[in-house]
């Protein structure tokens, strides 16, 4: 698995079919958390429209995961928490083509992430899972992420767990 940056103002059209294609195979996920208003029929336009709100954030990387040429995930985040009294980094999303779950693409993009804060000499990584969303929770518990507060996010005030987890050295 390879990580590629995707940068601003908006990607090519094949890369956004490809991204459509991704946020539209998790529609119970978008179900969750409102960001389209459809879940089952996602159309480029609005992937394109939540990407750019990602960039509004300084700091913000989108990362594609392709393996074999193919885009199998997608990872947002942050170099800073709007709150400046959160020191740490965040993992705003972390998506694997719904189609290829269960082999270990999300677990490898998850380590991909860490070791990126790692290199830039962060010692742990923040991210926020749905209330409702246990099998997300479930699956970031799993990586050794702990519960560490629950509030609701700043974007659609729903509530969320805020889970942490040290990056130990490689």
């Amino acid at each position: 698995m390879i990580l590629e940056p995707l940068l601003p103002p908006a990607p090519a059209p094949a890369v956004l079919a490809e991204l459509t294609a991704l946020y539209a195979s998790h529609p119970e996920f978008h179900t969750l958390s409102g960001d389209f208003p459809d879940p089952h029929a996602i159309r480029p336009g609005q992937v394109a429209a939540a990407l750019s709100q990602e960039w509004e954030h300084p700091g913000t990387e989108i990362l594609l995961a392709r393996s074999f040429g193919r885009l199998i995930g997608i990872a947002v985040t942050l170099a800073h928490h709007p709150d400046p009294a959160d020191p740490d980094p965040w993992i705003g999303l972390l998506m694997v083509d719904a189609s290829l779950q269960g082999q270990g693409h999300g677990r490898r993009l998850a380590a991909l992430v860490e070791d990126r804060f790692r290199a830039t000499g962060r010692t742990a990584v923040r991210l926020a899972v749905l209330a409702d969303n246990a099998k997300a929770l479930a699956f970031w518990t799993a990586l050794g992420y702990q519960v560490v507060d629950h509030r609701e996010d700043l974007r659609h005030r729903r509530p969320c767990a805020v889970l942490r987890k040290e990056l130990t050295p490689a």
